[in-house]
């Protein structure tokens, strides 16, 4: 039963181990396609260096778990992970509404410079 327990550990953290790694070069690639700009990145790399430290260092995941009142550490990690979801969706959604108001406020300007092209041909 031991063994099993052991093993069954040792492929969770392999699993765990090669999401990361996937997650870091799949970033890196984004980011070098230019396909993931700069500002964004930083997000993403902290989430698979995150993966990567509480992997390895085990003890923090069963300390951060311990901190939530989580009784199994796999509990701790989907509240984290859920946590993280709503944190990126929040991010997000203000980014959206920042570029929602440049559009209106660039379709105005376009507007108003197509009024006055518009006028200038008339008078001539």
């Amino acid at each position: 039963y031991i063994y099993s327990c052991i093993q069954i550990f040792l492929a969770q953290k392999l699993f765990a181990l090669i999401i990361g790694f996937a997650l870091l070069f799949f970033i890196a690639e984004l980011i070098r396609q230019r396909k993931l700009k700069e500002e964004y990145s930083w997000i993403w790399l902290l989430t698979g260096l995150g993966i990567f430290i509480l992997v390895i260092y085990y003890p923090l995941l069963l300390w951060v778990s311990q901190l939530m009142g989580a009784k199994i550490a796999v509990t701790a990690l989907f509240l984290s992970g859920f946590l993280f979801l709503i944190l990126i969706t929040l991010f997000y959604s203000v980014k959206l509404s920042e570029l929602s108001d440049k559009v209106r406020q660039l379709s105005q300007k376009i507007a108003l410079l197509e009024k006055k092209l518009t006028n200038r041909h008339s008078s001539k």
